[in-house]
């Protein structure tokens, strides 16, 4: 990442590094294939779909999970390379209309795991009639079989859709839906803001300058958490799967968030988690959108963070 909070020398990172691993009584943690894309990936290799498979959009696959029929996807038409202020270079099919990929796919092999109610928030781009226009290189162009028989258009591996609240050509309201969701790339990759750093700020109209991820998500804290002299998460089990941890970030891939022990810590269950003032940090689930702030004062115990790490707009003990 070309950008200046990066170049920061390593004689410079490293004093930041044992300072942080020092702050709160304990070590600090730190964030630390290619596909033939002509193939077709038979029935067989999509995989069993999880139960929370195509929910990034609060919607689900039914109450049985059952693999039903869906609408034949929509035609792709001639494909093209547009550019969007904000996300970059993206794709677009031959309406206008911006294409998109899901995290919980896979592009080796490639493998679609929305399906019923998900298909119909974000329908399926077909590969039938899929032309490579200006900027797509037609080598990264193939397809996947859906479970009901379907054929689908990958580019780069990942299976194409669009987003049923993109109302017109240019439209890029499924761009970081649920952290998952995002404008494909000509070649398969996820089109975002480049040189977005891991933890910055924004101002937002309501709350001030706020912490937000790498995807622009609104960051929070939980007010039954400890920092001193270590953090504690008191988030555990079905809690997390609405407010779903920060992963390790470099200090040195931030901008504007106070680095003053800025760490990580080790989670019960292993995994590593970022912090902000030593506080455990998270987003919300609710967030469907960057810029959301869905999550604020939520039960009366989650808050936006600061860049210094404190609670925004929380209660005064």
């Amino acid at each position: 990442m070309k950008t200046s909070w990066r170049s920061a020398s390593l004689v410079a990172s490293a004093a930041v590094v044992l300072a942080l691993t020092t702050a709160c009584g304990q070590d600090g943690g730190s964030a630390t294939g290619s596909q033939n894309v002509g193939a077709t990936a038979a029935p067989g290799d999509v995989g069993d779909i999880g139960a929370g498979a195509g929910t990034a959009d609060g919607l689900g696959t039914g109450a049985d999970g059952a693999r039903t029929p869906a609408s034949p996807p929509e035609s792709a038409g001639k494909l093209s390379v547009s550019t969007n202020a904000e996300i970059g270079e993206l794709v677009t099919d031959g309406a206008g209309r911006t294409l998109y990929r899901f995290d919980d796919d896979t592009a080796k092999p490639p493998r679609t795991t929305c399906e019923n109610d998900c298909a119909t928030a974000w329908p399926p781009v077909a590969a039938d009639d899929a032309l490579a226009g200006e900027g797509i290189d037609k080598e990264l162009l193939g397809e996947v079989t859906r479970p009901d028989g379907t054929k689908q258009l990958t580019i780069g591996g990942w299976p194409a859709y669009r987003y049923a609240k993109d109302a017109a050509a240019g439209d890029v309201e499924g761009q970081g839906v649920g952290g998952k969701w995002y404008a494909l790339a000509a070649d398969g990759k996820k089109a975002k803001a480049a040189d977005r750093p891991g933890l910055s700020t924004r101002d937002d109209s309501k709350l001030g300058e706020i912490v937000v991820d790498k995807n622009g998500m609104t960051v929070y804290r939980f007010m039954k958490d400890e920092a001193w002299p270590k953090p504690v998460s008191a988030c555990t089990g079905a809690c997390l799967e609405k407010w779903p941890v920060v992963a390790p970030v470099e200090p040195e891939d931030t901008q504007g968030v106070v680095k003053k022990d800025l760490m990580t810590f080790t989670r019960p269950d292993g995994a590593e988690q970022q912090t902000v003032d030593c506080w455990p940090v998270y987003t919300f689930a609710g967030d469907k959108n960057a810029g959301d702030t869905n999550g604020q004062g939520v039960g009366g115990t989650w808050y936006a963070v600061a860049p210094d790490g404190k609670p925004v707009g929380a209660p005064e003990k």
